[in-house]
């Protein structure tokens, strides 16, 4: 069933536009509330944000939503979306929500929902919501509306939680590291946690005003990063996005390391400590194939999952996988957290980095990614995939391909654009097939 609201990652859309009005984070409140008002306790919903100035005016919407159906509400202010999901966990909350749209400019927000065992909510859920959404509120009567709270302590608990994923005995004294937290949700957690560890932390992107998250700082933009790193002879760089869910490297010569070489990074430590679940990792389908290989070559195998975090985490549940990730620096560890956290798969990148006793450019470039491209075609209607003469060309280059590349071509969950993406050892004919695709698709778009 089409979802109507709901992406890969709860809501998400321009404020005061699309979806993201007061009225409908109080109906997504309201029916949110609802739905899992289940049993004779008392109900309680917690939320976190990020930075943005309209999660103001969201946050006290939805606190009106849910509130209004007889819900208690503990708000905890800025704090990175895997804190709401471990303290939705630990408070014992029927639901957990984080107001935030990630690596989005400003002018964008979301709405993310975890269910009170601390996972995303199951497409079951979202569809349950949705129905509801449509339909007249049920509100409380007088006696049973819900109460709200703020509390002050969430960020060190959270602090608390993501230090003991290291190991007692690693101490970070003496790393020099430059740490990106894009003005978000994380610009005062991290710096923290990593300093409280040992660490030389120069902090950047951690003077919020509510309209500069994101804005040439965090994960999409390491520009900044890198040269920060290389000026003050750093040891490494690390750059969060908006809600700190993911992650980018610098090494300390300024060159950007991916999820794919995190994820081979971590998978292979925890392989040879003996705590690697399932002989393998779960990637996506736009991970490099030189990842793939690599992990052959350990005798690891690579599981794909469609793209987006919660299918990353599907597949990881279903082999019984407890590593795994996106290219794009989300990065699962379920021995630490249910959901993807950029701030403790930081701090194992950091261990690795003591325990090896060599720099980052030797420890974290494990593999030669494999030459990829990747395009987008927008389109204004139809399904230019159905037609025939498109289905030619992808034949034919997924037959040139066979045996020493891959070809993933999708529409996009967003936006009316399909994404072209080719890899292979040949980074000439990756280029062609890639533009023949394109242009086959432009053609039965006009």
């Amino acid at each position: 069933m089409a979802r109507k609201y709901f992406g890969t990652d709860g809501i998400r859309g321009r404020t005061n536009a699309s979806a993201m009005t007061p009225e409908m984070a109080m109906k997504v409140g309201q029916a949110a509330g609802a739905h899992f008002l289940r049993g004779k306790h008392k109900h309680r919903v917690v939320i976190g944000k990020d930075t943005r100035l309209s999660g103001y005016m969201i946050e006290n919407a939805l606190v009106a939503g849910f509130t209004s159906v007889g819900m208690d509400v503990v708000q905890f202010g800025p704090i990175p979306t895997p804190a709401v999901a471990l303290l939705t966990r630990s408070m014992r909350a029927d639901l957990g929500v984080m107001i935030s749209a990630s690596h989005n400019p400003y002018e964008d927000n979301g709405i993310k929902l975890f269910g009170p065992d601390g996972f995303k909510l199951s497409d079951a859920d979202e569809i349950a919501i949705e129905a509801l959404l449509d339909q007249p509120s049920k509100l409380a009567n007088a006696p049973d509306v819900g109460r709200a709270r703020r509390i002050e302590d969430s960020r060190g608990r959270y602090i608390h939680a993501v230090k003991a994923s290291v190991p007692e005995h690693i101490r970070f004294d003496g790393l020099h590291v430059v740490l990106d937290c894009a003005h978000g949700a994380a610009y005062q957690v991290a710096p923290t946690a990593i300093w409280e560890l040992g660490a030389k932390v120069t902090p950047i992107g951690v003077t919020p005003n509510g309209k500069n998250i994101n804005d040439k700082v965090g994960s999409t933009y390491v520009s900044t990063l890198q040269e920060t790193v290389v000026s003050a002879g750093a040891d490494i760089g690390i750059a969060l996005d908006g809600d700190a869910d993911r992650l980018i490297v610098v090494d300390e010569k300024g060159r950007v390391v991916d999820g794919d070489q995190i994820m081979a990074l971590l998978g292979t430590a925890m392989s040879r400590a003996g705590r690697l679940t399932g002989d393998g990792i779960v990637a996506t389908v736009m991970s490099n194939l030189g990842l793939e290989r690599y992990l052959e070559s350990q005798h690891l195998k690579l599981v794909r999952a469609k793209v987006g975090d919660r299918y990353v985490l599907e597949e990881m549940r279903n082999h019984g996988i407890n590593v795994g990730g996106e290219q794009s620096g989300h990065m699962i560890l379920l021995d630490h957290a249910t959901t993807g956290d950029g701030t403790i798969a930081a701090l194992q990148v950091l261990a690795q980095l003591v325990e090896s006793g060599k720099p980052a450019s030797e420890v974290l470039h494990l593999f030669d990614p494999v030459p990829q491209l990747l395009k987008n075609v927008r389109f204004s209607g139809g399904k230019p995939l159905d037609n025939p003469a498109v289905q030619a060309v992808i034949a034919q280059a997924e037959a040139e391909l066979a045996g020493k590349g891959r070809l993933v071509i999708r529409p996009s969950g967003t936006e009316p654009v399909i994404r072209v993406m080719a890899e292979g050892d040949d980074a000439a004919q990756v280029e062609k097939l890639v533009d023949a695709i394109c242009d086959a698709v432009k053609v039965a778009a006009a």
